[in-house]
């Protein structure tokens, strides 16, 4: 529902109200009681999309959901130069330190 801004031109009130678009313009304005409420012209206010991927997680279409998934596999196999996608494991800690798997097969301890 949008808001609206109003301008009483008996004592110059200005107020917003929040009305539906069928609902009729206001005529009497709450301070002075008089019947000479105006309706102005506003800009209205933006809608805000917050987070990733609003668009594309709530509106999209599944066709459009489909041919997405189609072209992003083959911009994968493009880079790898082979018909299946490529996917690597990384069994490397972060903190520097080595992990067990990786300490059996090198037979050596990671320096911290």
């Amino acid at each position: 529902m949008p808001t609206y801004e109003y301008e009483c031109k008996a004592c110059k009130h200005r107020f917003e109200e929040l009305q539906s678009f069928s609902e009729a313009p206001l005529k009497k304005c709450p301070a002075c009681k008089k019947k000479k409420l105006q309706r102005l012209i506003g800009v209205g206010a933006a809608i805000i999309f917050k987070g990733s991927g609003f668009y594309q997680t709530d509106y999209r279409s599944e066709s459009y959901k489909s041919a997405a998934k189609a072209e992003e596999a083959k911009q994968t196999t493009e880079k790898t130069g082979t018909d299946t996608t490529k996917t690597t494991t990384d069994t490397k800690d972060t903190s520097g330190t080595a992990t067990k798997a990786e300490s059996k097969t090198t037979g050596k301890k990671a320096k911290s």
